[in-house]
């Protein structure tokens, strides 16, 4: 399934928070718990703050087009592709990148299973995949369909493979892990985790 942009990334109705100055605009994100008040131009991605503002390195820059999931992140829990987003869509909603699923300072299940079932070789798309098979898993279990849902009007959906790699297939491998990753993903639905 192609990531589709949140609909809703438009500013909260609540006034905004952002200050102009001759360097920027001073931005207030929240990532990964921490609230992180940024300068920037109103043209900066979401990925480039994260990655050369707040030093967030694990968000990786691939095509830079929206194409192949390598900078997929959670909004407000929903996946998103951070290098079609400005940061300043984002300010005062909270952004969670692969930095941010450990729980305590150890791997979450879904971080535990892709290592399990060897879903990464060179590791480059890998924080994308398990962000995306977060925002993936919540969607599942909401009840979101997608192209290969057979019965939409039933109220359970199947956890079929054909679901996994239709949900999976706006993050791209090329070291070609996705039966490891689709493994890992299996897993942690199984197990009842959604990290």
């Amino acid at each position: 399934m192609i990531h589709q942009q949140n609909a809703e990334l438009e500013r909260p109705a609540e006034a905004s928070s952002a200050v102009a100055s001759d360097n920027g605009l001073r931005v207030m994100l929240i990532v990964n718990g921490v609230r992180s008040p940024v300068r920037i131009e109103p043209r900066v991605s979401l990925l480039d703050a994260l990655r050369e503002r707040l030093h967030l390195t694990g968000t990786k820059k691939g095509c830079d087009q929206g194409a192949c999931g390598a900078c997929t992140v959670l909004l407000d829990g929903e996946r998103i592709l951070s290098c079609l987003t400005l940061a300043i869509q984002c300010e005062g909603r909270e952004i969670t990148t692969i930095e941010g699923l450990a729980l305590d300072g150890s791997l979450s299940p879904l971080q535990r299973a892709f290592i399990t079932h060897d879903g990464f070789q060179c590791g480059y798309c890998t924080s994308g995949q398990i962000c995306s098979a977060v925002g993936m898993l919540h969607e599942f279990d909401d009840g979101v369909p997608s192209a290969v849902t057979q019965d939409l009007a039933s109220l359970s959906l199947e956890f079929s493979d054909e679901e996994i790699k239709e949900r999976m297939s706006g993050n791209l491998c090329r070291c070609g892990a996705y039966v490891g990753i689709c493994g890992a993903i299996r897993e942690t639905h199984h197990a009842g985790a959604t990290r």
